[in-house]
């Protein structure tokens, strides 16, 4: 998927969103995998990643409400990823089937 493309979904997003297309504005690296996952089935692990970073005290940016999202959402979804610059943060996008609508997204700010 384009650079152009992914900023056209994350704007006019949620604080998290925001950060993933500022992140990507200022060179983070980027992919979107082919291929689609059940929602279901991603509400589930990273539901288990929530309890794991809150235990860690990890900082994450709309984990828990990419969860959310994602354990309402229906049809299986897309994933992709922007790794920030510098290394800060990496943020996981949870796309529609088509890749054309954003579903969620998460971040989690990586050890320096």
């Amino acid at each position: 998927m384009k650079r152009e493309q992914l900023e056209r979904l994350l704007a006019d997003g949620d604080e998290t969103s925001s950060a993933a297309l500022a992140a990507l504005r200022a060179g983070a690296s980027h992919v979107v995998w082919e291929g689609t996952t059940s929602a279901e089935s991603l509400a589930r692990v990273y539901g288990r990643r929530l309890r794991h970073t809150l235990r860690r005290g990890i900082e994450t940016s709309g984990l828990a409400q990419a969860v959310r999202r994602l354990d309402l959402h229906s049809r299986p979804v897309r994933l992709g990823q922007i790794r920030a610059a510098d290394g800060s943060w990496v943020f996981m996008l949870f796309l529609d089937e088509d890749g054309s609508k954003l579903v969620a997204c998460t971040g989690v700010r990586r050890p320096q």
